[in-house]
Order: C-alpha cells, then sequence, then structure tokens
C-alpha cells in the first residue's frame, strides 16, 4: 500500500484561458450602447440608454433626444452601471437611428432590447 502514491492534479481552472483572452483583447474588444425598455405600469414605459462612451456630455445628448422626441428624461448614477439615460416612453428605434445620425455611436455597436 506504500507503493501507491496518489498524484491529485493541481487546481483546474476551466476558465482562466477564456480570461487571459478577454484581458489581451479588452482594448480591441467592441463595446455595446444597450438601449433597453422598462415597464412601468400599465401602458406607460421608459426606454434607458446605457454604454455611450465617456467623454461625451450625457446631459448634452439628452438635451437633445428630449428635444427630438418630444418627451421627458433624466440621467441616472448607478452604482454598477454608472451614467445611465432615462427616457419616458418607448423611444428604443428612435434613441438607436438618433445615435447613428450623430456619430456617437456606430449601427454595429448598439444593442436593442426588450419584447
Amino acid at each position: 500500500m506504500s507503493d501507491l502514491d496518489v498524484q491529485l492534479p493541481s487546481t483546474f481552472d476551466p476558465f482562466a484561458e477564456a480570461n487571459a483572452g478577454d484581458s489581451s483583447a479588452g482594448a480591441g474588444s467592441k463595446e455595446y450602447v444597450h438601449v433597453r425598455i422598462q415597464q412601468r405600469n400599465g401602458r406607460k414605459s421608459l426606454t434607458t440608454v446605457q454604454g455611450l462612451n465617456k467623454d461625451y456630455s450625457y446631459n448634452k445628448i439628452l438635451k437633445d433626444l428630449k428635444k427630438e422626441f418630444c418627451c421627458n428624461g433624466t440621467v441616472v448614477q448607478d452604482p454598477e452601471l454608472g451614467q445611465v439615460i432615462q427616457l419616458q416612453g418607448d423611444q428604443r428605434k428612435n434613441v438607436a437611428t438618433f445615435l447613428v445620425q450623430a456619430g456617437i455611436a456606430k449601427k454595429e455597436s448598439i444593442k436593442i432590447h426588450g419584447f
């Protein structure tokens, strides 16, 4: 029984390669702009825009969005997501086309969520 030396493999991390790949591709990876809808009560809803470049002034973008779509909105500071733009109503398609036309985001980098 003394000849039976069992060698246990060292801890294996199945995600080690994936995490290493993410850190090296961090600079070249795509940053998406997420446009979501949140249902409030009844027919009321909110449109949220998250993931815009930090260099842009969120308040100026919000001001233009509010004028363009005749709706109210605000910029909310979220601890996890950072700054998020909230607009009244279902403005997902309008916001996506506005961001592309204004040159704020590319069409490929915009993800529209909901329904």
